[in-house]
């Protein structure tokens, strides 16, 4: 199955699915069960990966998934774009929280990630260490 149907119609799922996203986007945090955020991860990491390449069709895709709202699109696009410009994918991370009381769903905090990753050794480095230990 390609997504979740969390209970709801087509419409009323998609409708959620883009609150919580310009939810995330614009808190850069959100509170929710864990079968939704699993599914809203998906959602904002499209939209940043839009933000990304920056051209008019990504930018009216966003727009037509987060119902028009410019705001929230303008972060991504000058916001979150600039800031995960290294990093490919994985803007999204899941901290798991208890349950929740009267049904016992899993609780989360969908956040984006504040931490970039620390860059790779180049060649040149990885050589320099070889060269280190045969010269000893």
């Amino acid at each position: 199955m390609a997504y979740r149907k969390l209970g709801r119609d087509n419409k009323h799922r998609r409708s959620m699915l883009a609150t919580m996203t310009k939810q995330v986007v614009e808190n850069e945090s959100i509170t929710t069960t864990e079968t939704r955020a699993k599914e809203v991860r998906k959602f904002v990491d499209k939209m940043i990966t839009y933000g990304k390449k920056g051209d008019l069709v990504s930018r009216r895709k966003a727009l037509a998934f987060l119902h028009n709202d410019k705001k929230t699109v303008e972060k991504i696009f000058n916001d979150l774009a600039k800031r995960y410009e290294n990093r490919n994918g994985g803007y999204t991370q899941i901290l798991k929280l208890t349950e929740r009381r009267g049904d016992d769903a899993l609780m989360v905090i969908l956040k984006l990630v504040t931490e970039t990753k620390p860059e790779k050794e180049t060649k040149e480095k990885k050589s320099t260490k070889k060269e280190d230990k045969e010269s000893k």
